[in-house]
């Protein structure tokens, strides 16, 4: 028994600590490789939102009715509203935006005007608005206020007994307030235009002598109120003058 124990005592002792421990493996760690640096992570560039281009110029003319001109003409005007159509056309605004506006014209000058408004659009040459002058019931002081661009209006001339060529609808008022109807003496009837009355003049939306808007109308026909002996009217334009 003896003997057995210290067989045992022996075999336990060789196993605890006296001799090697587990096999290692034949398989070998690799070594330890280097900290490699970080590939850089490449962002692709946002791409930049596609520019979207005005809308084309567009124009409609269409003819007129009567409820479409309650206050601007009547019986007894040098021209027929039959004789009449309306432009629905595209213009470019004094807020760098397009817009669609209305004017009416005698049907013999259409082709004029679309063709005249059609380079302003283009040239993105500002207008402030195009409403028909009934939306201020036909009276011109108002609409000139308001800085509307104007055409047909069954109305005598400034000044005189004779019909306006506005009444023949073969006339167009461009910006009235920065184009001010100005007398030989100098002066304007609106308040908010006295800063417009010399010419030339820089701003939004003037009309100087020569320059390219005048151009466009002297294409087709139309004369410059500018252009006037004595009383200047920067706005007007009319086919044949007048």
């Amino acid at each position: 028994m003896k003997r057995a124990a210290a067989m045992a005592f022996v075999v336990l002792a060789s196993v605890s600590c006296g001799g090697q421990g587990p096999a290692a493996s034949s398989e070998q760690s690799p070594p330890a490789s280097p900290t490699m640096p970080a590939t850089p992570t490449t962002t692709a560039p946002t791409p930049s939102p596609a520019r979207t281009e005005p809308p084309e110029f567009e124009a409609k003319v269409t003819k007129v009715t009567r409820d479409q001109l309650p206050h601007s003409w009547r019986e007894g005007c040098p021209v027929h509203y039959r004789d009449l159509r309306l432009i629905t056309m595209s213009y470019w605004g004094f807020d760098n935006q397009p817009h669609t506006g209305e004017l009416v014209v005698r049907k013999t000058v259409t082709d004029d005007i679309v063709q005249v408004f059609e380079k302003l659009y283009d040239w993105r040459w500002p207008i402030r608005q195009m409403k028909l002058v009934d939306a201020y019931k036909a009276d011109d002081f108002d609409s000139i206020e308001a800085d509307n661009t104007s055409a047909f209006n069954c109305r005598r001339a400034t000044g005189s007994g004779n019909w306006s060529n506005h009444a023949y609808g073969e006339a167009i008022d461009i910006n009235p307030r920065e184009n001010p109807y100005v007398t030989a003496d100098g002066d304007t009837a609106h308040k908010n235009a006295e800063k417009y009355t010399e010419r030339p003049v820089k701003g939004k939306g003037v009309i100087n002598p020569g320059d390219r808007v005048v151009r466009a109308f002297q294409q087709v026909g139309w004369e410059w109120g500018g252009d006037w002996a004595g009383t200047k009217d920067y706005q007007h334009f009319s086919k044949g003058g007048g």
